[in-house]
């Protein structure tokens, strides 16, 4: 069902897999992958690949995971140690390290963006497909101002007025995505209660469920209701994302997220599992050709 490429395969040069559109984090995934690749593949343990560099095994571990940022000499030397003496190799991976390196935009609201939602954001900034789930919310991508400000509240009931504008500015950042040049394509099935669920207030909700109507004509966003009289369905667990990537050395990443913390998950067996709820939600929620009257039904009743 999830498709990868298998470990044998020798993948194309990182600076034709990476799209002009591909984030930092992805840059960083992918040449820690390659440098995984090449130790594998030369037999060489981390502890090795770290005292190569003057380093312990498990910063080795977390560059391969794309988790910490690159410097060209550490990268030069381990290119040295795994045998690529191929000078346009070598500078093909070198050049990525300065641009994997790159702060994306919205390291521009570190103030109010978590480390565990950083890498989603990065995640998201690359994908060409997201398919989410929500049981208690519009999604991130799909929430007007007003509608954000109220969810906002809900966690920061406290907060400074400037704080609050911060993170909802920090959410429509983020909508941008979708109206740029080639934008990812958004699916997302969202349950009945979230649509009916009066957050910020009945005007708020009626001006939340109008912009879903009106998102649902772009040809880049699908809608799905997940409708009362479903009952019980396969996404018990909560809600979820699932982020799919152009870059064939890149697997897709389902995103669970928690009050204060998240999971990403790209194992094989997770994907699958993932993958399959995924389309047993869209076959039990109100068919796409049918979202506009149903959203247009709930606003009327709301």
């Amino acid at each position: 069902m999830i498709t990868a490429r298998a470990e044998g395969d020798q993948p194309p040069p990182l600076n034709m897999m990476a799209r002009e559109r591909g984030s930092s984090t992805v840059l960083r995934i992918l040449l820690g992958s390659q440098l995984r690749r090449l130790r594998e593949k030369r037999g060489i343990t981390l502890e090795v690949a770290g005292h190569s560099i003057r380093a312990s095994h498990s910063k080795i571990s977390r560059m391969e995971h794309g988790r910490v940022g690159f410097r060209v000499r550490d990268v030069a030397d381990l290119l040295t140690l795994y045998g690529v003496t191929d000078e346009v190799e070598r500078d093909s991976m070198l050049s990525l390290v300065a641009q994997a390196n790159r702060p994306g935009w919205w390291h521009n609201y570190d103030d109010v963006l978590p480390n565990w939602f950083e890498a989603y954001v990065g995640l998201e900034e690359a994908a060409t497909r997201i398919r989410s789930y929500e049981v208690q919310f519009i999604p991130g991508l799909l929430q007007t101002a007003e509608y954000a400000r109220a969810v906002v509240l809900l966690g920061h009931v406290d907060g400074p007025e400037a704080e609050i504008q911060r993170r909802v500015d920090l959410r429509m950042a983020r909508q941008k995505l979708l109206a740029q040049p080639d934008p990812p394509h958004l699916w997302a099935v969202i349950d009945e209660a979230a649509l009916r669920r009066p957050l910020g207030g009945r005007e708020v909700m009626r001006g939340q469920i109008a912009h879903l109507i009106e998102a649902v004509a772009s040809a880049n966003v699908t809608v799905q209701v997940m409708p009362f009289s479903a009952g019980g369905h396969a996404a018990a667990g909560g809600p979820f994302s699932i982020l799919r990537f152009a870059e064939q050395d890149l697997p897709d990443v389902v995103y669970l997220e928690q009050l204060t913390s998240a999971i990403y998950l790209d194992k094989r067996d997770d994907l699958d599992r993932y993958q399959a709820v995924m389309e047993r939600l869209c076959l039990d929620a109100v068919p796409v050709s049918d979202t506009k009257s149903a959203l247009e039904k709930i606003l009327k009743e709301i």
